[in-house]
């Protein structure tokens, strides 16, 4: 299993690093395709739960959320959301109120927002000021909190945190995962316009951020009974199972860089 996974991160990692550096169009594309194989998991999913997701809608929604992020002043955002929404609740008219249409409804929108809409800030954080260190910082806290959290929960980990979702996970490697994270932007601090103090605030939120997002996409497999969202990566499970903890940090660290910090 270790030898598949440190595979898996030599093949994934470059390509992410390299679209990073490049940026633009690139960039765009790779956080799109990301986000295009998730959201084709997040519905296969909800269709091996048993529910009727507007799959190909979905799909298209999360296109166009990811692209909003690239043309932020052609209000794509608020149009798709509205227009997400009315279409997808008039194609559940036309299925003539059949029986989890209110579900279908709920969950394919749902869907759309947290794997279209989130990791399109991407694109957003690529784009300020310093984009690349920004994005490079996103990683940075995500990955050092979850490796963190994984090495101090296998060697000292004794008291589970929230078993009912996530059983392996531990209280002992959710703090050394937070403790890590945390300081990490320090490392930073000469490169980004950030203070020791926003660097600490920024590390403690986004480690916050990183372990909830994890969890949060548990709730989801939990929920239809599956230990991953697929097996595309081997050795780590699903894209799902890749970008839960970005998808939360992301947005994090760039409302405090566009919000907090004024970088534009």
């Amino acid at each position: 299993m270790l030898a598949k996974r440190l595979r898996s991160i030599a093949l994934f990692v470059p390509l992410v690093l390299v679209t990073t550096y490049l940026g633009g169009i690139w960039f765009f594309l790779f956080v799109a395709l990301v986000a295009l194989v998730a959201g084709h998991e997040y519905y296969r999913l909800l269709e091996k739960g048993g529910y009727q997701p507007q799959h190909a809608a979905g799909l298209a929604l999360i296109a166009l959320f990811v692209l909003a992020h690239r043309f932020p002043d052609q209000r794509l955002a608020e149009g798709t959301l509205a227009g997400g929404v009315m279409v997808l609740l008039t194609w559940q008219v036309f299925r003539g109120n059949a029986p989890g249409s209110l579900a279908s409804w709920g969950l394919t929108l749902a869907g759309a927002i947290y794997l279209g809409w989130l990791p399109g800030h991407f694109v957003a954080l690529r784009r300020l000021i310093d984009g690349l260190w920004w994005v490079l910082l996103t990683l940075a806290i995500t990955w050092v909190c979850d490796s963190a959290a994984y090495i101090v929960g296998h060697v000292w980990g004794k008291h589970r945190f929230f078993p009912k979702i996530s059983p392996r996970k531990t209280l002992e490697g959710a703090i050394g995962g937070l403790v890590f994270g945390l300081v990490t932007p320090l490392a930073f601090t000469s490169i980004l316009p950030l203070s020791w103090a926003h660097a600490l605030l920024l590390g403690l939120a986004g480690s916050v951020a990183s372990t909830f997002g994890d969890l949060g996409e548990s709730v989801i497999k939990r929920q239809i009974g599956v230990k991953d969202s697929s097996n595309l990566i081997p050795g780590h499970g699903g894209m799902m199972d890749r970008i839960d903890s970005l998808l939360f940090n992301v947005v994090i660290v760039y409302y405090y860089a566009y919000w907090i910090l004024g970088i534009r």
